[in-house]
């Protein structure tokens, strides 16, 4: 059974959520629920930016990528799990496992890369509106999606090939629902230095970074807030940029206390779980926050409501 790569398994099991069988039906209904309000919410957010002009500008060009990623982020862990949920199996062959790992990693990225540029976008808006157009150009805007989705691929890219070298001659099981990098790294039985390496290392430049320059962008708007304090200019920062913070809160929270929270006996528990909040209920509340806390987009949904009553 032994592969070109070295490695001598052609599948993994994966062990899955750390639930009762007894409860595999309330839970596959559960997340069966919040993958499709995922999908039919970002959906609905890319929908009314397309149709409403008014939605044309760079912070929703970012949204309306985000919304897309979100979308496909989800939906390269999720129907997977859900179908082994139902079916009752576990496994996933090599190749599937090591393109799961992929796609997770390079939309995990780009994620990371739009959430920055919408930092900047709004930096932009509230510390040089003068300059907002001028600066914002469609240009930059392109440029911003295009470099996100490059330097993300060549990220997922290394880190999958790196991966692609290790031999499991340990074992085929993976205590989680996918194809998780570090769990992959843990089953190995070869020497993955290199491949700890490159996560410290690249890992800086693509997660570590971007959070950095949001955090100096949200610094540089507080204070240009704080130099002519007014409820006027407080209310608007706030519409403005209150609806991106919660989402770098939820998506950031959820990487910090899966990578960085020191571990106790039951990690994997831990892990599983957080990877859930990460992978499902992240993306999935991202629509309600842009729908809910802004009103560009209450405004639009109600256009839309509008037309299509009228034209029926």
């Amino acid at each position: 059974m032994r592969r070109d790569n070295q490695s001598s398994v052609s599948e993994f099991l994966l062990l899955g959520l750390p639930i009762q069988p007894e409860q595999q039906g309330m839970y596959y209904a559960l997340f069966l629920g919040m993958y499709l309000t995922t999908v039919l919410g970002n959906l609905l957010i890319i929908l009314l930016i397309r149709l409403d002009s008014r939605l044309h500008t760079p912070m929703y060009f970012f949204l309306s990528h985000l919304a897309l990623t979100d979308i496909s982020f989800s939906s390269v862990t999720a129907p997977k799990m859900l179908m082994n949920m139902l079916t009752q199996t576990q496994s996933i062959s090599y190749a599937g496992c090591i393109c799961q790992a992929y796609f997770f990693l390079m939309l995990a990225d780009v994620d990371s890369f739009l959430l920055t540029s919408m930092a900047y976008d709004r930096y932009v808006a509230i510390c040089h509106p003068l300059h907002y157009t001028r600066i914002m150009s469609q240009n930059l805007c392109f440029l911003l999606v295009v470099v996100s989705w490059v330097l993300s691929f060549a990220n997922a890219l290394l880190h999958t090939l790196l991966l692609a070298r290790l031999s499991f001659l340990r074992g085929n099981t993976l205590p989680h629902f996918f194809c998780d990098l570090s769990a992959l790294l843990k089953l190995s039985s070869s020497d993955t230095t290199i491949n700890q390496l490159a996560i410290l290392i690249v890992g800086s430049v693509v997660i570590t970074l971007p959070f950095i320059c949001i955090l100096v962008s949200y610094g540089h708007i507080g204070a240009t807030i704080l130099r002519k304090p007014s409820i006027k200019g407080i209310c608007k920062a706030l519409s403005t940029c209150g609806s991106h913070l919660s989402v770098v809160s939820l998506y950031y929270g959820a990487i910090i206390a899966l990578y960085f929270v020191p571990s106790s006996n039951s990690t994997n528990d831990k892990d599983v779980i957080v990877s859930v909040l990460y992978c499902l209920v992240t993306p999935m509340l991202n629509p309600f926050i842009y729908s809910l806390r802004n009103r560009d987009m209450k405004g639009a949904l109600r256009n839309i409501l509008s037309r299509t009553k009228n034209s029926m």
